[in-house]
């Protein structure tokens, strides 16, 4: 049984007319005629009592109408989910992310626009370190992972980079620490046995062991007081006045009662960048062009 035998049996029992069907439909009679009757064979029984005055639907095409327009209805349905799939209008977008990137307004905006734009998408957000992030879009759980790194990430070569954001490093500290009262940009050296609070290795993306390793080449081993699991943990703990912490400058936004925030001169610098699969799904493309709408990371 076609879809097609199934809307000209329709436009039949909706015109009850021969004539006016096959108008409606764009094609002659005879071959609707042919086609109602091939539909009747099949199903073998008379869907139609017909006389050279009158067409009339037969108990069993009483029946059957409502079945056909819902089986067509149904047809429609799923070809239209077929086509928003195919542009990236409906399904799944699950989406990693590093504690920082809330923070950046342009990724967030990005994130609201493409909710607005693709209401039908299942948008999930994931709260990951970096190595899950690159686990979960090797593995096929993350289609999108949007993570911070202060050096060049080594990714499977089916994986694809694009970097979203560069800036530099503040120090955050309570407003009657010593170093709030410098007017100046910062130094390594001014850390120099101070008490540091730094995200655990797990969340640090990297920076921690990189911070260890250019201060020793000054001269000195810095000293991590406390390692955090959060960020409000880090924030929280460096307003206590437990110690001080070195923050990407864009988290400067949280806006904490005694905190104060300075500029710090680092050797290297904290990026964030999205990854996803090389061949990645069309609701990944969509979302990945809202970031990056010249394609230049393609």
């Amino acid at each position: 049984m076609e879809l097609r035998h199934l809307r000209y049996f329709v436009c039949v029992a909706e015109e009850l007319h021969f004539g006016n069907a096959a108008q409606r439909l764009g094609i002659s009679q005879p071959p609707l005629s042919q086609q109602i009757r091939a539909l009747e064979d099949e199903l073998e029984v008379r869907l139609f009592d017909r006389t050279s005055r009158s067409v009339k639907l037969t108990e069993a095409g009483l029946h059957f109408l409502p079945q056909a327009r819902e089986t067509l209805a149904q047809a429609d349905r799923a070809a239209r989910i077929a086509k928003l799939a195919h542009f990236g209008e409906v399904g799944r977008l699950s989406l990693g992310f590093s504690p920082s990137v809330p923070f950046t307004p342009y990724i967030v905006d990005a994130l609201a626009r493409f909710r607005k734009m693709y209401p039908e998408v299942n948008v999930e957000l994931n709260e990951l370190p970096r190595e899950d992030q690159i686990d979960g879009v090797e593995r096929g759980t993350l289609d999108i992972g949007i993570l911070r790194t202060f050096s060049a990430l080594a990714l499977p070569a089916h994986m694809k980079t694009l970097p979203l954001h560069h800036e530099g490093m503040i120090v955050a500290m309570r407003s009657d620490h010593r170093l709030a009262a410098l007017e100046r940009t910062l130094t390594l050296s001014d850390i120099d046995g101070e008490q540091l609070i730094l995200f655990g290795s797990m969340n640090g993306a990297g920076f921690n062991e990189m911070l260890v390793s250019h201060c020793d080449s000054l001269g000195f081993r810095p000293t991590v007081a406390l390692e955090a699991d959060s960020f409000g943990t880090l924030v929280g703990l460096t307003a206590a006045g437990l110690g001080i912490t070195i923050l990407s400058s864009s988290l400067a936004r949280f806006n904490v009662d005694m905190l104060v925030f300075r500029p710090i001169e680092m050797p290297f610098s904290s990026q964030l960048v999205m990854i996803h699969l090389r061949n990645a799904s069309p609701v990944t493309c969509n979302f990945r062009n809202l970031l990056d709408p010249q394609g230049a990371g393609l």
